[in-house]
């Protein structure tokens, strides 16, 4: 028998100065059975970051064809692609091609590093592609912060995120790898 996916309810404060963005959420996040808590916890610092009224949770690892985050205009068309972890050559391809703006959020340690280095050169291509890293210490202890029922608030200044759940806060500086062109 199949194993369900677990709910996790979200309030998830933003207050991003970068962009002049300040905001809360209610968010319901299916945290499917082979997700970590530090994947299900980037995936959510992943929304913080791109925080819009039209953005939203997808299937993500429950299908092959969706990102973990997508953004679509009023009439349908896919504006924001968000993915986690590391996507094979062809995935990136695909999504540059589907959407106006792809991001990448790999994470991983040594693992995303070998990762970029690989696929790096077939990606200076892509135009509408940004891919950011995480440090494999600051998921960590992101992931520690994970409950079922949750209230954060993310704060994002020049670059920098600090996330804090209650009394907990973790500092996160996210690596650009590679720019989006447009």
């Amino acid at each position: 028998m199949a194993q369900k996916s677990t709910i996790y309810k979200v309030e998830l404060s933003v207050s991003d100065m970068d962009r002049h963005y300040y905001e809360t959420h209610k968010l319901t996040v299916a945290k499917h059975p082979s997700e970590t808590d530090e994947r299900l916890m980037v995936r959510i610092l992943a929304f913080a970051l791109n925080a819009h009224e039209h953005l939203e949770m997808t299937k993500g690892l429950s299908t092959d064809d969706e990102p973990d985050i997508w953004q679509k205009s009023l009439s349908g068309e896919l504006e924001l692609w968000v993915a986690l972890g590391l996507p094979s050559d062809k995935v990136v391809r695909q999504s540059c091609g589907k959407a106006d703006k792809v991001i990448i959020y790999s994470y991983g340690g040594r693992t995303a590093d070998m990762w970029w280095e690989k696929i790096k050169k077939s990606c200076t291509r892509f135009d509408n592609l940004q891919v950011v890293s995480f440090s494999e210490h600051d998921t960590r202890a992101l992931g520690e912060l994970a409950s079922r029922a949750m209230r954060l608030q993310v704060n994002i200044q020049d670059g920098d995120v600090m996330v804090s759940v209650d009394e907990n806060i973790v500092y996160i500086t996210p690596v650009g790898w590679k720019n989006a062109d447009h």
